[in-house]
């Protein structure tokens, strides 16, 4: 038995999502209905976390468990060759059996999309928020900053959000704007369901000053879902990596330095 670890890239807005789903189509499962034809044999493929439906990634992480004696290269020609345009395998490495692509993770960074101008924009309109309304991105950015380190997110945890402790560490959060676009990027150890969109959600109302940057330790405190904004939709979430302990330096990832 040798286990296979995946890199994938995918535009969920056709998807519900990574895990599989009795109601519509994931990710998981048009990937392991493709590698059951290449091997002939089920096989179960375990995701680094869940992604909502209609959210992106570029670095998911996953792995599988296999007799087949393909090659990693081929494994990837193969998968390729047979996946819908909108799910790629960026990589395929053999790995020790002991590797667990959720185990082992020991945290992730998100990106959220943003586009803030007068019109929305015809070829993004699946993978950024588009805001009319100017945004104070200096106010977000403040804002931003009460919400790095450990906290209890409770204020940012959707309904139905089956983790046992909301208590998460946020290593780092930074807002970047470029022209019309602002990207959100969050990086912790791990995030609770809705998380980063509530988060994003709530910088929102700041940037439209319906909130006060100062507010948000506040709002944290509270622990009432109900004092923090409204959930961001998913089309601008992006998961852009998952880190494990032996993962590459990487020079825009705080944690990785630590």
């Amino acid at each position: 038995m040798r286990r296979l670890k995946l890199v994938l890239e995918y535009e969920g807005s056709q998807y519900h999502g990574w895990q599989f789903q009795p109601n519509g189509l994931s990710i998981q499962e048009v990937l392991e209905g493709r590698l059951e034809t290449i091997t002939g044999c089920k096989t179960t493929v375990i995701g680094s976390g869940r992604t909502d439906s209609g959210v992106h990634a570029e670095g998911q992480v996953a792995h599988f468990n296999t007799e087949c004696p393909m090659t990693p290269r081929q494994f990837l020609k193969a998968l390729n060759s047979m996946l819908p345009y909108d799910i790629v395998v960026k990589s395929v490495e053999e790995v020790d059996l002991s590797f667990h692509a959720r185990m082992c993770a020991t945290h992730k960074l998100y990106r959220y999309t943003l586009l803030n101008r007068d019109f929305p924009s015809a070829l993004f309109y699946r993978q950024a928020h588009y805001v009319a309304q100017p945004l104070n991105v200096e106010a977000m950015r403040r804002a931003a900053q009460h919400l790095v380190g450990r906290h209890d997110f409770t204020s940012f945890r959707g309904s139905g959000c089956g983790a046992r402790s909301a208590l998460r560490e946020i290593y780092d959060l930074r807002i970047k704007k470029y022209k019309d676009w602002l990207q959100i990027s969050i990086e912790g150890n791990g995030f609770l369901k809705h998380m980063v969109r509530n988060i994003v959600g709530t910088l929102i109302e700041v940037g439209h000053g319906r909130l006060a940057a100062d507010a948000l330790p506040e709002i944290i405190a509270s622990r009432n879902r109900g004092r923090a904004g409204p959930t961001a939709p998913a089309r601008g979430l992006c998961l852009v990596k998952v880190f494990y302990a032996d993962s590459p330096q990487n020079e825009d990832s705080p944690a990785e330095k630590k």
